[in-house]
């Protein structure tokens, strides 16, 4: 590579301040002239109206600054739980990250699901504790907070001066870093073994570098994002600490698209981080399952916003237009192949959005369409038959941001019906239907047999073609490989909506007989021959018949809790567990301090933690992670339909017909 680049995300709870640092560390490389103010909503990340108004990220945005020969692209990522999926899709492109504490409210529940993440992901990760020069800011106080609740690799980089003050400092200092380096470096453990002052300072940085680039080890500076205190030694560790970007401008193309944004003239821009190889303008480039399409423009982040360029190589983030069917995930390449799986659970929750005008209906759901190309996860779904329109929510804050942004950049005013959990449905036994060609029960030109079976909680829905290729119509689709293919697509699309009216999951759907109609020639003619319409409006009502037999149950989402709690209010906080349904495993005591840990249902932890301040005296941290879904207790909750079902065959003819 001619230069280095280094692509790093700033992650923090919300309210950490991990953007205002962004806005100190743009003005350190002398990028701006000025430190924005969050506050008054003038910093150069938080871009939109919106995140102006709120004091809060809720999209990511990319900035650049050099470090000597270093280019940095400076990724902003959400803080706020409810746009966790945001900081998703950061992370995949990411050669390292710097995790913002702050000095006075300390390790906060997002905190801790955010490092679980980077270190899963093995992302080579500076720590930030930010606020030094606070009332009520803590230097050791945090260090011991860090190694119980999040690592305990911790490499304090140097001390903190008048903390707490306007006048707080932070000063590099080695002492501290050997010991800790010894336990993951027989080297370095020998010489501090025999004389603690042959280890040299070089050797520590050398050390240093390698353990935190392979994730083992993570460094911790302190400073002030507002004073500029330990901003130098920050941005000093960036360069020395973390990886700079791998790849060959010469190897074929590769890289992912990680979001998606509509430029003023409605245009699709898609930010792309480049893995290997080059693109170029007018270059036609394979991405998602199979499409193609033709880069008319290029822009990268130098100093600051985007520059028009020609270009761009392995290690480089780039805005590219022209690719109109791509969408975030995809993977750019001849490979064509897929991007990492998913790190954070999926939206538990669901509201009906209306209009408010009812001739704003087509408008909204045209909107909607493109909020849910900025955020997959949001899955709108349409109900034709009442005219419904629902999305997908983590939380009531994301439910704010979708009104708040249909109305500033659609001009829509809309409503929100009450927010419902999200159910799955699961297969208990193995069910098996069949419909047989030119029998009075199948409308259609095909014989279908279809077996669903249970598979392992988690896994997804996984179809197999177990059948005669002869029997296969490969007159319509060419070949086997494609023929699977689109039976794979009929079945998910079925299973998009059960017995009860939620998606299934976790199954194993497998093909095990097809024909299809054939003329018999003059002078006799049976039927016409089958057709593609055929097979898939066949799939949903053998599939489901087989279903049926499965015997499904409702699942619901579940969390496991973590909760810290004064000892003193353990006794109330049991008592409200209980009262939830929550299954509470053996409280862990400590003197002043307590963990519970718990499991239930996702919807009642909400109400959790609205009861937990008033519990706890305010003392209260629950830190909630996604565990799954179990199956519902009493009658199973249902969804209406938005399709036809197949179980009633007239009604299903009827609405296919059409």
């Amino acid at each position: 590579m001619l230069h280095k680049t280094l692509n790093l995300g700033i992650l923090a709870h919300v309210d950490a301040g991990k953007t205002t640092l962004t806005e100190r560390l743009l003005y350190a490389a002398g990028v701006i002239d000025e430190i924005g103010s969050v506050d008054h909503g003038t910093t150069q990340t938080d871009s939109l109206a919106l995140e102006r108004q709120r004091g809060i990220t809720i999209k990511s945005a990319v900035a650049s600054f050099a470090i000597g020969d270093l280019t940095v692209n400076l990724i902003d990522t959400p803080g706020h739980p409810d746009f966790i999926a945001e900081v998703e899709r950061v992370l995949s492109v990411l050669d390292g990250a710097v995790l913002v504490i702050s000095a006075v409210e300390g390790v906060q529940p997002q905190t801790r699901i955010l490092m679980r993440a980077l270190q899963r992901l093995r992302i080579p990760t500076l720590i930030f504790v930010n606020k030094i020069d606070r009332p009520g800011a803590g230097d050791e106080r945090l260090l011991q907070a860090i190694s119980e609740r999040l690592t305990r690799a911790v490499a304090p980089m140097g001390s903190v001066r008048a903390i707490g003050t306007r006048a707080a400092s932070f000063e590099l200092s080695a002492d501290r870093l050997a010991e800790v380096l010894a336990e993951r470096d027989e080297g370095i453990l020998a010489a501090f073994v025999e004389n603690e002052s042959e280890v040299s300072q070089q050797q520590l940085r050398d050390a240093l570098a390698t353990q935190t680039q392979r994730g083992v080890v993570h460094p911790v500076f302190f400073g002030s994002a507002i004073t500029g205190a330990g901003a130098e030694a920050l941005m000093s560790g960036l360069a020395e600490l973390l990886p700079a970007a791998q790849g060959d401008p010469e190897d074929p193309a590769s890289g992912s698209v990680f979001k998606i944004e509509r430029g003023a003239g409605g245009e699709k821009i898609a930010y792309v981080r480049m893995f290997s190889g080059t693109i170029r303008t007018r270059d036609r480039l394979h991405f998602g399952g199979g499409l193609e399409g033709k880069v008319t423009a290029i822009a990268v982040f130098e100093r600051g916003p985007s520059v028009q360029r020609s270009s761009i190589s392995a290690g480089e983030v780039a805005q590219v237009w022209g690719l109109r069917e791509i969408q975030i995930g995809d993977r750019i390449g001849a490979t064509g192949a897929e991007g990492p799986a998913h790190q954070f659970p999926p939206p538990t929750l669901e509201a009906v959005v209306a209009a408010c005008n009812h001739d704003d209906r087509a408008r909204l759901r045209v909107a909607l369409a493109q909020l849910a190309e900025q955020d997959p996860l949001i899955n709108v779904r349409q109900d034709d038959t009442r005219s419904e329109l629902s999305v997908s929510l983590y939380g009531d804050v994301q439910k704010e941001v979708i009104q708040a942004t249909l109305a500033n950049e659609f001009g829509l005013d809309v409503a929100f019906r009450e927010t419902t959990p999200i159910h799955i449905e699961r297969t208990t036994r193995s069910g098996e239907a069949v419909e047989i060609l030119h029998t009075e029960s199948n409308p259609f030109l095909a014989t279908i047999r279809l077996r669903i079976d249970p598979a392992p909680n988690d896994t997804g829905i996984d179809f197999r073609l177990q059948i005669d290729p002869r029997t296969a119509p490969l007159y319509i689709y060419k070949t086997l490989e494609s023929f699977a293919q689109h039976m794979d697509e009929y079945v998910r699309q079925t299973l998009h909506e059960g017995l009860f009216g939620w998606q299934v999951s976790d199954c194993v759907v497998t093909m095990t007989k097809c024909t299809y109609s054939v003329p018999d020639g003059p002078p006799s003619r049976r039927g016409p021959l089958s057709t593609a319409a055929d097979f898939r409006k066949l799939t949903p009502l053998v599939l489901m018949q087989a279903l049926e037999s499965a015997r499904p149950v409702v699942c619901e989402p579940i969390v496991r809790a973590r909760i810290e709690i004064p000892t003193d209010t353990i006794g109330a906080v049991m008592a409200a567990l209980a009262q939830l349904g929550a299954a509470v495993e053996t409280p862990s005591l400590r003197t002043r301090l307590s963990t519970i840990e718990a499991t239930l249902p996702a919807a009642r932890a909400q109400g959790l933690q609205r009861q937990l301040p008033g519990l706890t005296g305010g003392e209260g941290v629950l830190d909630s992670t996604f565990a799954g879904y179990q199956p519902v207790s009493g009658e199973p909750p249902t969804r209406r339909r938005t399709t036809a079902n197949p179980l009633n065959l007239d009604e299903y003819k009827l609405r296919v017909s059409r």
